[in-house]
């Protein structure tokens, strides 16, 4: 039987990303993992931790991962703490996103590990605000969604992140790993 640990990836990277960045509420995260999410696709035919995102005016949004936040599974609730908090004095809230387990990289590749931290340093100090712009530029997956096919609220494929001449490639891996994963489910 083949284990893909898509669950534990998702809290042990929302883990990583909380410890590992400044400013770190649920935009800021959420883009954090969506960059995460289609770089490795590009890469490698693969996510790493298994979501789906939604085209929504504000950037990709794993819908999934925001119901949860409201009524965490008992897993999540155990590794990780969500509280809003109000921010500039009072006139707005912020999710504010606690740890409460360390860290573990052990189902990750050292791939993904690596694009955990360049994304982390490269995201240190910046506000969601700042982050924003990075997913709406022009021909990047959500603007092909939102913008171009007007696609509001739709799932994002991960192929849009696949570059044009490595699309045969890239995605012949994620078919073939898709049809492993459904043969053996």
């Amino acid at each position: 039987m083949l284990i893909t640990h898509d669950r534990e990836k998702l809290i042990q990277t929302i883990i990583f990303f909380v410890k590992n960045t400044r400013f770190c509420g649920k935009v800021k995260l959420f883009k954090l993992l969506y960059f995460l999410d289609f770089e490795h696709f590009r890469d490698t035919g693969r996510s790493v931790t298994g979501m789906d995102y939604f085209a929504w005016p504000k950037g990709p949004v794993p819908v999934d991962l925001t119901a949860e936040i409201e009524m965490p599974q008992p897993d999540m609730a155990e590794a990780i703490h969500f509280e809003e908090k109000p921010i500039r004095n009072g006139s707005q809230t912020m999710l504010m996103i606690s740890p409460q387990i360390e860290f573990n990289g052990r189902h990750f590749s050292k791939r993904e590990l690596q694009l955990m931290k360049r994304l982390a340093d490269q995201n240190r100090d910046a506000q969601s605000e700042e982050m924003v712009e990075a997913t709406h530029l022009e021909n990047l997956p959500w603007d092909k969604v939102y913008n171009q096919q007007g696609g509001h609220q739709k799932k994002i494929p991960y192929e849009l992140a696949v570059r044009t001449q490595e699309t045969d490639a890239v995605m012949r891996i994620a078919n073939d790993r898709m049809e492993l994963i459904r043969g053996l489910g």
